[in-house]
């Protein structure tokens, strides 16, 4: 079809969204190349250029979703209770965030959609978020409310803390396990409680 053939930042950039919105709206199957270009009112050619292939194309949304997840978490306010600061990471930036970027979340975390062939650029932007999370969980290290664990090892559960959360958020109605108008008050709660096992618990056998 005809349309901008504009290959700049700015079509890049309409291009994910399109993409994004495709998956929103109709799922993984629908998402090919004609159909983003088609969205994007430009042409095949422009996605090509772009992004190779479709499987380029999937790795610009994965590359998208981490940084964003790192843009959340670095704009997140860091105040002297890095317990609570956690807590807001949880529901003040990353439930909102996967309600608003769902199809993103799937692509980068829950490889819904396939051929997500990491680039370099893909790998370096998930190192950089993995460690906006590390830095915030060494924060409760140095306050010595990590008896039991290391900040690594903290922010591994934190992160599958949040991804349980998210999943259960995702299904909707139709598998509700949170009532509605709680969400946050839980996901907030169950922060609280896995930073109070934390610094309660006695260090693991692998360390007597």
């Amino acid at each position: 079809m005809g349309g901008r053939r504009i290959d700049d930042d700015s079509t890049r950039a309409d291009l994910i969204a399109a993409a994004e919105r495709i998956l929103v709206t109709q799922g993984p199957d629908a998402l090919s190349v004609r159909a983003v270009a088609a969205e994007a009112g430009t042409t095949t050619q422009s996605v090509y250029t772009l992004f190779k292939s479709k499987a380029g194309l999937v790795n610009a949304l994965a590359l998208r979703l981490y940084e964003l997840v790192e843009e959340v978490i670095v704009t997140t306010p860091e105040t002297d209770d890095p317990a609570e600061d956690l807590a807001e990471i949880a529901v003040g930036a990353i439930r909102t965030f996967a309600h608003e970027h769902s199809a993103l979340y799937r692509i980068g975390f829950q490889r819904v959609g396939g051929e997500l062939e990491e680039s370099p650029e893909v790998v370096a932007a998930r190192a950089r978020g993995r460690e906006r999370f590390a830095s915030r969980l060494r924060r409760l290290e140095e306050a010595g409310m990590l008896r039991s664990r290391t900040a690594e090892e903290a922010t591994v559960e934190y992160n599958a803390l949040l991804d349980g959360f998210v999943n259960l958020s995702l299904r909707g109605a139709t598998f509700l396990v949170v009532p509605r108008g709680s969400e946050e008050d839980t996901w907030r709660r169950g922060v609280w409680s896995l930073v109070a096992g934390w610094a309660a618990s006695p260090p693991s056998a692998s360390r007597r």
